[in-house]
């Protein structure tokens, strides 16, 4: 049953991956079997792709492409729209410009930003959120979120600014055990030379001026050197190009950094926080 509707829904990639796998396994010679005894999966797992009745998964796309991929880079390429099709369709168009960006500079307001969460904590969040999904739902979105982090090390270097509401790191998600691990990775984080993190403390507003109080949002430099904004309200996708706004919102950026703790002192309170210092 379960087959019959991945067929019936299977997305432009799956369909396209199951062809080529078909073919060019057919070129070679090989059976399904034979095919599956290459790359460590079984003639059924292949015959699933090859029909659209299962999506491949990651790792056999890896192994595809080394095996019957012929130098083309094929799989490897699918492998990032397999991964793009599995983010909430409002999200997809921010994927691709996200994986190509120049620079980043976000602003996280009530959790962690998506690109430096643990997998313990994405799990807390998409697994509390609601509307309630199916734990194959979860994992598949958990998966596709640490696909993202793929960033962090990838040639040529983006250069990534985070500043996080102190509030951020004081809500607690998942359990204690989740938070250190997850104060514990964006102080890991901080220590790149590609990444800056600030962190914008309660006090900011003390004195009259809190310029983060309207809530999260992200600056793009894309590969071609265009700025844009992405805002993300109560799951709704805003991706704005017009200069005017891209230039207003860029200034407010600027005024939450100027606002917000140095980056040694950020990387400071990040570690006490985790318990690492006094």
């Amino acid at each position: 049953m379960a087959g019959r509707e991945n067929k019936e829904n299977a997305t432009p990639t799956a369909q396209l991956v199951a062809h080529m796998a078909r073919e060019m396994r057919r070129r070679q010679g090989l059976t399904q079997a034979q095919l599956g005894d290459r790359i460590g999966f079984s003639g059924a797992a292949v015959s699933g792709v090859e029909t659209c009745a299962q999506p491949a998964s990651d790792q056999m796309l890896v192994k595809l492409e080394e095996t019957i991929g012929g130098d083309l880079g094929f799989f490897q390429t699918a492998r990032i729209y397999m991964r793009i099709e599995k983010y909430p369709q409002q999200f997809k168009n921010y994927a691709l410009l996200e994986r190509e960006a120049v620079s980043l500079s976000l602003y996280a307001m009530t959790v962690v930003h998506g690109l430096f969460q643990t997998r313990e904590y994405a799990r807390a969040l998409i697994a509390g959120g609601f509307p309630i999904l199916n734990e194959d739902r979860v994992e598949e979105l958990v998966e596709a979120r640490m696909a993202r982090q793929e960033l962090f090390d990838r040639d040529p270097v983006a250069t990534i600014e985070l500043v996080l509401d102190e509030a951020v790191l004081l809500r607690q998600i998942g359990n204690q055990e989740v938070m250190r691990g997850q104060l514990h990775r964006l102080a890991e984080h901080a220590k790149r030379r590609n990444v800056t993190i600030q962190v914008l403390p309660l006090s900011a507003g003390l004195h009259g001026e809190h310029a983060g109080v309207y809530g999260d949002m992200t600056l793009i430099e894309t590969d071609e050197h265009q700025p844009l904004l992405y805002l993300e309200p109560q799951e709704e996708s805003l991706l704005i190009s017009d200069p005017a706004k891209v230039s207003t919102y860029a200034q407010r950026y600027a005024r939450i950094r100027a606002q917000a703790l140095d980056p040694r002192e950020s990387l400071g309170l990040i570690e006490r926080l985790a318990g690492d210092q006094p």
